[in-house]
């Protein structure tokens, strides 16, 4: 069974950026769509963005849109999730998950498979 494996995230001083990618273990997700969410401290783990399986939409929520953006490169396996103008607010462990259903992408019970998470800090 392929996994979603993910690495990079850290400690950012607010409005810098960060870079990390998600990676696909197997050729189990070459039909997936991919989606991004966050968990802050002490909060549910919400919707951020998503990438259809081609890589032709990508959606957006609210409090990140114009700063957050996610590409993907299915001759890698790869999604790509760039975080730019950080706020403390974006404080949180970012997964990539794996979903077939696009119509409830921003839902996270929609998604088959998630990565093991990675921890971003935004210092003030």
């Amino acid at each position: 069974q392929g996994q979603l494996v993910e690495s990079g995230g850290g400690l950012v001083h607010a409005g810098g950026s960060l870079r990390f990618p998600c990676a696909a273990s197997a050729r189990t997700f070459t039909n997936d769509h991919r989606g991004w969410f966050r968990q802050g401290p002490g909060k549910e783990r919400n919707f951020v963005a998503a990438i259809t399986l081609r890589g032709g939409t990508t959606d957006y929520s609210d409090s990140v849109k114009g700063r957050f953006s996610i590409t993907r490169d299915n001759a890698k396996n790869m999604v790509y999730r760039q975080m730019n103008s950080l706020k403390p607010e974006d404080t949180g462990v970012y997964y990539c998950a794996a979903t077939i259903r696009w119509l409830q992408h921003g839902a996270g019970g929609s998604y088959d498979y998630w990565g093991q998470g990675t921890q971003v800090t935004v210092s003030s």
